[in-house]
């Protein structure tokens, strides 16, 4: 099946790092030193527009002769450095959203009720300011009593597993459900007293699964590290751009074990039931493998313009299968069953 593939502005040196990725792990490089500082830079000055014609005739020869490239510059020596923005799979999109901003991400009226959150009489009201601290969009049931999205939403509906949209594909905002604040609102990350952004658009609709938590207190017998005190995220690959705080059923694919700071954060790709491909996706073979590398890719280099160092995975740093997937949610949701029935130490989680 032919996708269409969007151009975002910074999408050219997205290639160009991606390229350099293949060429590295072809030649059995597994670690590359990034100099991050002056990979902003570079990678500013080096962006271009690629009309989506030019790029779809030119980008399978451009991209064998940059992985040709690059091999050569391995072969010379065996560290590299490379701009990087944040390396990512190219995005599968039919939409228009602009890349580099967040203004599509809160458009809408307050209060709102999308149509999937909809199936469980669900709204959503936006308060606070757009972009700064005090946003929260916060769930209502059909009472106008709030409601949490973590706590509150079943794990699965008629079709599938239901999906928290915290992330809207192609925009940069780190929204995430709030854990430590009552009734678990979508707020922005703040890390060291700033709002958290990415430093390129995300490439998917990122989110949770409601009624799951990977707990901390719990090693992973083979991985050997601990949860990271989180609802399991969901990467969905499919092809619309889902909006913030709707409810979406997916079928999972596969599943990621990501090491991020030492702690377990299991992603799960997903696609949306009612999205084209999940006719043809019911398993991670089903994937293309392009996909898979580019999401572990992504989630591997993204922290690296802070200077934090490269995300590790487990598993030989493949995708397990979708029946291990449905295991991960399954431990995950029993965890949460825990944590609610009082059985574990909630710490500061709300969970009331």
């Amino acid at each position: 099946r032919h996708h269409h593939l969007s151009a975002p502005t910074s999408l050219w040196t997205v290639i160009q790092a991606t390229a350099a990725a293949v060429a590295a792990r072809q030649q059995g490089i597994s670690t590359l030193h990034i100099d991050s500082r002056s990979c902003w830079k570079n990678s500013l000055q080096q962006q271009h527009h690629h009309p989506q014609s030019h790029f779809h005739s030119h980008f399978g020869r451009r991209f064998s002769s940059l992985i040709q490239h690059h091999q050569q510059q391995i072969q010379r020596s065996k560290k590299m450095k490379f701009s990087i923005p944040s390396l990512a799979l190219l995005a599968i999109s039919t939409g228009s959203a602009n890349a580099w901003s967040n203004a599509n991400v809160f458009a809408g009226a307050r209060p709102r009720t999308s149509l999937a959150a909809a199936l469980f009489s669900v709204s959503t009201e936006i308060s606070g300011e757009t972009g700064t601290e005090s946003f929260r969009l916060g769930f209502k049931d059909t009472d106008g009593s709030a409601i949490s999205p973590w706590h509150d939403i079943p794990l699965k509906g008629d079709k599938g597993y239901n999906m928290v949209v915290e992330i809207p594909k192609m925009t940069k905002a780190k929204m995430e459900i709030a854990t430590k604040e009552e009734s678990n609102p979508i707020a922005q990350d703040i890390k060291k007293g700033n709002l958290r952004d990415y430093h390129g658009p995300i490439f998917w609709n990122y989110g949770c699964l409601p009624q799951t938590w990977e707990d901390p207190n719990e090693e992973h017998p083979e991985l050997k590290v601990f949860g990271d005190d989180d609802p399991i995220d969901v990467v969905e690959i499919g092809s619309k751009s889902l909006d913030m705080g709707s409810v979406t059923e997916v079928k999972p694919l596969g599943v990621l074990a990501m090491i991020d700071d030492g702690e377990l954060d299991w992603k799960v790709l997903a696609i949306a039931v009612d999205d084209p491909l999940a006719e043809e996706y019911n398993d991670i073979d089903d994937v293309p493998k392009a996909v898979q590398d580019g999401v572990r890719e992504w989630f591997r280099w993204y922290k690296t313009p802070d200077d934090k160092p490269l995300n590790g995975f487990g598993f030989d740093e493949k995708f397990l299968s979708a029946a291990e997937s449905e295991k991960v949610i399954e431990e995950t949701h029993e965890a949460w069953k825990k944590l609610k029935a009082g059985e574990t130490e909630a710490g500061k989680l709300w969970t009331n």
